[in-house]
């Protein structure tokens, strides 16, 4: 079974979620903290501030989302890999890093078809 994460934060600090150079080294040790495995990361600074990135794992993926002026990110997990636990520890520092005064999370188990292509 795959793991999908989308979680909405609110109240959010602005100044953290402005610029790339800010963020993405925050990001990019979260990746490397929680066992995830990047094989490549786009991100993109809007003007006057937000971002958006994606990180490619082995395993699949995570983007984020900002909206400084709103306070808020919206954040994608998406890991096949068989240890759950990385892409749970990953949200839990996001969690920490942003601080969030408000949280709408969602967790989706789905299917990852076996050698056949029927769902496991």
């Amino acid at each position: 079974m795959a793991l999908h994460v989308v979680a909405d934060f609110y109240g959010v600090k602005p100044d953290i979620l402005k610029r790339v150079e800010d963020l993405k080294p925050k990001i990019d040790e979260i990746i490397n903290r929680s066992g995830l495995k990047s094989i490549k990361d786009v991100w993109h600074q809007f003007e006057p501030h937000g971002v958006s990135c994606v990180y490619l794992l082995r395993e699949s993926h995570v983007s984020l989302h900002t909206w400084p002026e709103d306070g808020y990110v919206a954040i994608d997990l998406y890991y096949c890999g068989k240890e759950q636990k990385r892409v749970l520890d990953a949200y839990e520092m996001l969690y920490e890093l942003f601080k969030p005064s408000k949280v709408i999370k969602n967790v989706i188990t789905r299917p990852v078809p076996s050698e056949d292509g029927s769902p496991n």
